[in-house]
């Protein structure tokens, strides 16, 4: 009788051992499909070792949501891309340096859909996605091969600034001496407002001086560049994310994919709003975006 129980119970944890074995390979099997799926519509556009900074083991960096599934995707020199696109990154991305582009082929009509283009600047990734005449359509996402599935990064990784607490914040009693004493110097008449440390060391110090400024410094607070952002001069006040239009939040989710909010400006002049200016991170680049008083896009530019 023991003999039998013993017998049966072997019999039933055997069963559900299989049965867990079973259940794993299924997982498995669906993980390995969506990761399938989701490089069909992604390219790859660099390696980790191309972010200035970065730290582990080199990894493919993916720029996500190029097309849509069964989309044909076919690399191209840059010189057969539309003239238009060249325009574009030369006035948004001065000194860029062009990585690889991608030619879509829409699955249906086999017609041209668009662009996706990898540029690297300021010793960053960046991908964008161009229509088929090389209009502007978004800054597309990158992830690191490790990260395709999920949120889209992890920690101690090139993007794991997404997680949204801010570690690249750097508290203006913490600016270098060097950097006080250029911009005391240089720049008497500035307000300091926030500054940002970059994963290369980096420094930008935003300020405003009746218009709002980003000041660059390398790693060694050394002055790099000073450059103007768009928005209305006139009296600003800062103000959190959520107080800004529907419209403009909706602009930044659709055409900055996974951005991280920074810091953002309610411009006004005699009391009216006259519009905003939200700084965000995509991908490790700054930005700042200028938007109207009902959240409508004016301009954008790539800080650093």
């Amino acid at each position: 009788m023991k003999t039998n129980t013993h017998l049966k119970n072997a019999v039933l944890i055997l069963s559900i051992a299989l049965l867990g074995m079973t259940s794993c390979e299924k997982e498995n099997i669906r993980g390995d499909e969506e990761l399938a799926n989701l490089k069909l519509t992604a390219v790859t556009i660099s390696s980790t070792a191309a972010v200035t900074g970065a730290k582990g083991a080199t990894d493919s960096l993916y720029a996500m949501d190029v097309c849509k599934k069964g989309d044909k995707k076919v690399a191209v020199e840059f010189s057969a891309l539309p003239s238009a696109i060249a325009t574009y990154l030369t006035a948004n991305y001065p000194g860029y340096t062009f990585s690889k582009a991608f030619q879509i082929a829409d699955k249906t009509t086999a017609s041209v859909a668009g662009f996706a283009v990898g540029i690297e600047f300021n010793g960053k990734p960046v991908a964008i996605k161009f229509d088929a005449s090389g209009a502007f359509v978004k800054v597309l996402e990158i992830r690191e091969g490790k990260s395709l599935k999920g949120k889209g990064f992890h920690a101690g990784g090139c993007f794991d600034n997404r997680d949204g607490k801010q570690r690249d914040t750097l508290a203006l009693s913490t600016l270098p001496t060097a950097i006080k004493s250029y911009l005391t110097a240089t720049y008497s008449g500035d307000t300091l407002l926030h500054a940002f440390v970059n994963k290369d060391q980096s420094v930008i110090v935003i300020s405003k001086n009746v218009n709002y400024f980003a000041t660059a410094f390398s790693s060694s607070s050394a002055f790099i560049k000073r450059i103007q952002l768009p928005a209305f001069p006139a009296k600003g006040r800062s103000i959190e994310a959520s107080v800004l239009p529907a419209s403009a939040t909706l602009y930044l989710s659709t055409t900055y994919p996974n951005y991280v909010f920074k810091k953002a400006f309610e411009i006004k002049s005699n009391n009216i709003i006259k519009g905003y200016l939200v700084l965000i991170d995509a991908n490790l680049t700054k930005y700042a975006v200028h938007f109207d008083a009902n959240g409508q896009f004016v301009s954008v530019l790539a800080i650093r």
